[in-house]
């Protein structure tokens, strides 16, 4: 018997041995794919949504990108700099020089807020997925942490589970959902005085029960740079994720794990306001890849953005164009109001490039990059392709013929929306079409038009 029984116990522990497909380094973490879901996805939407909503303040057209973000309001009038002293003015002068951040805290009412409308809104955008920020520097957590008693939006302001309430409409609407998460924490004295025990008892618990709770199909990360990805523990995290955690087969996270993990390590390469901190861009990367940005200069809510600080429908609708043909996808941030709204003219342009998808999403979703791009460098056309389907989308209506090198076939040439004909003519690997003229009836969309070439590929 006992001959018989080692030899099962050593296959038992040999198989619990390899079991986690996903070892806590970087080059087992780095291995996974990231679900081909995303990639087909193209379009989210971002929602940064906190305490800082309140004062909902910063200095619009300052130089910088990163001095105009309302969301940092409270590390900013504690900032010993010049952009520091604009925000310090504008605190004491409003609220008064005894006025703490935290009492910003049960002034965010969120009395307004409609989970359901939200979720529609984003739905008739055309976004495909939703990333809400669960927590962000300030440490407020949007559902009921227990490492975050007293400073989460159920023990004090709304009086909401946010995070449960928003993520269950989501779904229902048919989008992928997904939270931010800030690993750090700007003032708390756990993090301050003890790195290592904040990690253990604070900032993991708070991330697998975030998971757990709520099983999201997207982990975003941020607020890394200060520690390495081992001080983080991030690598032991993702293996439990990838592993273990309700979503392990369809979950995606992102780069920022660490102190220069962006661009390096993860799943998929993220810029913000097309930037990688301070350097652009990401550059030619193997890796899916996002772009998040504002619709104005802030990803918090910022009272004091006019017009001109905000993208328009033409303007965005291009930026998305861009990074879909560049091989990446668009996370578009909202900022709502500390009552819960989200402002009318981010709902406005929102609808915009919703009615824009309507018509050229074909061009858009489930495409991926076309590398005989490279070939064709006009200015204002970019290219997408779907299976042997080429798009070529004009982000402003062409004048002359427009000229496409590396066509193998040419099947059916159209321009989608538009019922009319469209001439072309193929000669060798090219192919000229004739943009077709367009009177206000016919004219398929105010901005982008798409041609699209059956069997080219």
């Amino acid at each position: 018997m006992k001959k018989i029984l080692i030899p099962i116990l050593l296959l038992f522990f040999t198989t619990q041995l390899f079991a986690q497909k996903y070892q806590p380094t970087w080059e087992s973490i780095d291995s996974r794919p990231v679900p081909q879901w995303f990639e087909d996805v193209k379009f989210g939407i971002f929602i940064h949504w906190g305490v800082y909503s309140v004062p909902a303040w910063a200095p619009a057209n300052i130089e910088g990108v990163y001095a105009k973000y309302s969301e940092w309001y409270w590390w900013r009038k504690n900032e010993n700099s010049k952009s520091g002293k604009i925000f310090r003015d504008y605190h004491n002068e409003t609220y008064g020089e005894n006025f703490k951040y935290q009492d910003f805290a049960p002034m965010w009412k969120a009395q307004h807020f409609e989970p359901d409308y939200w979720a529609e809104v984003f739905k008739k955008a055309g976004a495909k997925y939703v990333v809400l920020t669960s927590k962000h520097h300030e440490g407020f957590t949007l559902w009921p942490s227990e490492q975050a008693w007293n400073w989460n939006s159920v023990d004090v302001g709304p009086h909401r589970d946010l995070c449960g309430d928003l993520s269950e409409s989501v779904k229902k609407a048919g989008l992928h959902m997904g939270f931010y998460y800030s690993l750090y924490e700007w003032y708390n004295p756990l993090y301050r005085k003890n790195i290592d025990k904040y990690v253990d008892d604070h900032m993991i618990p708070q991330m697998k029960d975030l998971v757990n709770r709520y099983e999201p199909d997207i982990v975003w990360t941020d607020g890394e740079w200060e520690h390495t990805s081992d001080k983080w523990k991030s690598t032991e995290f993702l293996a439990w994720l990838y592993n273990e955690s309700p979503v392990k087969d369809r979950v995606v996270v992102n780069d920022r794990w660490g102190k220069k993990t962006r661009g390096v390590h993860g799943g998929i390469y993220t810029t913000e306001y097309d930037l990688v901190h301070d350097n652009e861009g990401v550059g030619e990367v193997e890796r899916p890849w996002e772009e998040c940005r504002g619709i104005g200069t802030s990803f918090g809510y910022n009272q004091v953005e006019n017009l001109d600080n905000y993208m328009t429908s033409d303007a965005l609708v291009d930026l998305l164009v861009a990074k879909v043909a560049g091989g990446g996808n668009l996370l578009l941030d909202v900022g709502p109001t500390a009552d819960g709204r989200i402002p009318v003219i981010q709902q406005q342009r929102l609808m915009d490039m919703g009615n824009w998808l309507n018509i050229n999403g074909e061009a858009i979703y489930e495409t991926r990059k076309w590398d005989g791009s490279k070939e064709n460098t006009a200015e204002n056309i970019f290219f997408t392709k779907k299976g042997n389907n080429l798009y070529v989308l004009c982000t402003e209506f062409p004048t002359e013929p427009v000229t496409v090198k590396g066509i193998k076939n040419s099947g059916k040439i159209s321009m989608l929306g538009f019922d009319g004909n469209v001439k072309s003519k193929k000669s060798g690997n090219t192919v000229r079409i004739t943009p077709p003229a367009l009177s206000p009836i016919s004219n398929p969309s105010p901005y982008a038009w798409v041609f699209k070439i059956e069997n080219a590929l």
